[in-house]
């Protein structure tokens, strides 16, 4: 039996690709005929993925190696080169086998290595968990894209395929994934451009997310197939002769429905029927070069009334992920509508594989490295999401900013210039100017649209010329608030006012920390440990910072308070002397805050020299009113007045304390 026979039926019945039997049949014959390095590579990973697999199964029941045989398959018809088909055949084995990456390295190479451990920690993000931890997840995984973003190229071959075979998974498993493949992985295919994964996969999660919806339009789509079919092909056939005549060379004229979320968002955001969309199918027009697109367009509005207000230059304003078309409707035979896109090769390229395109024609026999990292002009909106990083410290603003720049933006105007810059539908001048820099933003005083003079909170429209007017002087308005729509102009403004009002914003907080806590003992609590520990697990590096963040309302004071209190009970030492050092006692543990206060006074009078501990029941605060209860075997309990375990308490047990100054 050969080695193909061998890979292929042994053990499994596991459907082998042909690419695939080739560079098995070749690397078999290596030593009677050489082969090139980048065969053997692929081989050699598909071989230890194979024998690391073997005995694993999915949950369709079929052996787990056809997991990695597709993933690389997709990656390969994506133009991956051989190290992200190896990685593509081992992206689980660190996660699913006793294999260490440093095993993977000595055999494969780094880069391998780099990207199967990239994929294997995406593998480990919680997208659905809460706020702070998703942030945090997103975190890291602009970072493993920054530094190679083949990971996440990667990583959605192997979520598309999983969601292929989603159906053998729990109703409610099903709907989790589903729910992260809309929210995360469809918008990242759409940003790297990569249109025939973003439309699978936005089908796919429909399928699970609105499944009666989902099988009604499928129905209905299939319904009209055919007419549809031969309404086209007539259309088709009319168009290649016209364009032929005119001189320019027709590739190729095609035609396919839209995907069916695409008509489910239309039918919903439009509140019309199915039988009301009128662009359910489109025909693709491709030619030669981009001037020839403009003259099959003329071809295309000469033979048919253009709809107007269907005509959208995406050749001329090509979209943020290097999308370019052009797009119009018009009205077909019987007066149906049709829309039609031209394009060339190259562009429809781009269209299909985005960002991989370039791996489809660039990568070349002398070289196997084809990576982009965050400083490629490609990917400007990934080193965005990477410098507001380091800015936004709150979660809920950075979860803003994501949506805000990873989901498509629908306007596209251009600076004086003549520099595309993409903004989400109903941006205002102001958000462009905080999309240009934010000192432009934070200096806006005036805006000229197309020459004229426009108000700040006008919305802007495709194809605008917008020169923003600063001054010295200007400065941004709380107004600004109301009318921004962008989540980057929107933080921009808060961090412009919470810097420019930080004195009062401390005084504030200050003022709001001390009216909870009472006066007594307060300033030697914000010199404490315990503060320094609540202020940085509120996200800030000083107490200062902290006071600040409550003046102006992005901490809340109660869960400063609950903080402190934990903290105080979790760091309070039990030696009678003052300490340096904090040791941990749980909250039923006699302390003594003098080892937590600078003060050189006893914190608390009446208890010098005893065993005493802070009642967990009402975490006495510095400043609030005590009382001290005399227990029979550790110490003297410190509560709050009126806590409501001091109330049947005897007055013999009662003794007097209260907070040093």
């Amino acid at each position: 039996m050969d080695a193909i026979a061998t890979y292929s039926i042994l053990n499994f019945n596991v459907e082998i690709p042909d690419w695939l039997q080739d560079c098995l049949r070749a690397a078999s014959s290596a030593a009677e005929e050489p082969v090139g390095d980048h065969t053997l590579l692929i081989a050699e990973a598909f071989k230890f993925a194979y024998q690391l697999h073997q005995g694993q199964s999915r949950k369709s029941g079929e052996p787990y190696i056809a997991h990695p045989v597709a993933v690389a398959d997709l990656l390969r018809d994506l133009g991956g080169n051989s190290t992200m088909i190896a990685a593509g055949f081992l992206h689980d084995v660190v996660e699913d086998t006793e294999i260490t990456p440093e095993e993977i390295e000595s055999r494969f190479g780094v880069e391998v290595r780099n990207l199967v451990e990239g994929v294997t920690k995406l593998s480990k993000f919680n997208f659905s968990s809460k706020t702070e931890r998703q942030a945090e997840n997103f975190r890291r995984m602009f970072l493993a894209m920054a530094a190679d973003i083949r990971v996440i190229v990667v990583k959605l071959a192997d979520r598309l395929h999983n969601m292929r075979t989603l159906e053998y998974l729990k109703p409610q498993k099903q709907g989790q994934i589903a729910q992260e493949t809309r929210d995360i992985f469809a918008p990242l295919a759409n940003r790297l451009g990569i249109g025939c994964f973003k439309w699978e996969l936005e089908d796919l999660a429909f399928k699970y997310l609105e499944r009666d919806a989902y099988r009604e339009i499928q129905s209905l789509v299939a319904e009209r197939r055919s007419d549809r079919e031969q309404r086209l092909k007539e259309v088709s056939e009319l168009l290649r002769e016209r364009i032929h005549k005119t001189g320019v060379h027709c590739v190729d004229i095609s035609s396919r429905p839209k995907h069916l979320y695409g008509i489910y968002q239309k039918m919903q955001r439009q509140n019309k029927g199915f039988h009301e969309i009128y662009d359910i199918a489109a025909m693709r027009v491709i030619v030669e070069t981009k001037e020839e697109c403009y003259r099959a367009l003329a071809v295309v509005h000469d033979l048919f009334r253009p709809i107007p207000g269907r005509f959208k230059d995406y050749i001329g304003l090509p979209k943020p992920n290097r999308y370019q078309s052009l797009h119009t409707g018009v009205i077909g035979f019987n007066g149906r509508p049709i829309e039609v896109q031209i394009r060339t090769l190259e562009m429809h390229h781009v269209a299909e594989w985005g960002i991989a395109a370039h791996w489809k024609y660039k990568e070349t026999g002398g070289s196997n490295t084809t990576k982009f990292t965050a400083d490629d002009e490609k990917l400007t909106w990934l080193r965005q999401l990477l410098e507001w990083q380091k800015d936004l410290k709150d979660a809920q603003e950075y979860m803003e900013n994501i949506k805000d720049n990873l989901f498509d933006e629908d306007v596209y105007v251009f600076t004086p210039d003549g520099d595309v810059v993409a903004l989400s539908r109903g941006a205002t001048a102001v958000d462009f100017a905080y999309r240009i820099h934010t000192e432009v933003g934070n200096h806006c005083a005036g805006v000229r649209v197309n020459g004229e003079w426009r108000v700040l909170d006008c919305p802007l429209k495709n194809g605008d010329i917008v020169e923003i007017i600063t001054t010295k002087n200007a400065h941004p308005s709380l107004d600004w608030l109301n009318f921004v729509v962008t989540a980057s102009a929107r933080n921009r403004i808060r961090q412009w006012f919470k810097r420019s009002h930080r004195e009062e914003n401390v005084a504030r907080g200050r003022e709001l920390l001390e009216k909870e806590l009472g006066k007594k003992g307060f300033e030697a609590l914000l010199k404490s440990a315990p503060m320094q520990i609540v202020a940085e697990r509120c996200n800030y590096h000083k107490v200062e910072d902290l006071l600040a963040g409550l003046g102006h309302g992005a901490v809340t004071l109660n869960f400063v308070v609950k903080r402190l209190r934990e903290e105080l009970h979790a760091g309070l030492d039990n030696q009678p002397e003052e300490s340096e050092v904090i040791q941990q006692y749980s909250s039923s543990t006699p302390i003594n805050l003098q080892s937590q206060l600078p003060s050189k006074t006893h914190p608390i009078a009446g208890v010098e020299g005893l065993l005493y501990r802070l009642a967990a029941c009402c975490n006495p605060l510095p400043g609030e009113s005590i009382i001290g209860v005399v227990t029979r075997t550790k110490g003297i309990s410190i509560h709050r007045q009126g806590c409501v375990n001091v109330e049947n308490v005897l007055g013999e047990r009662l003794v007097p304390v209260s907070w040093n100054p």
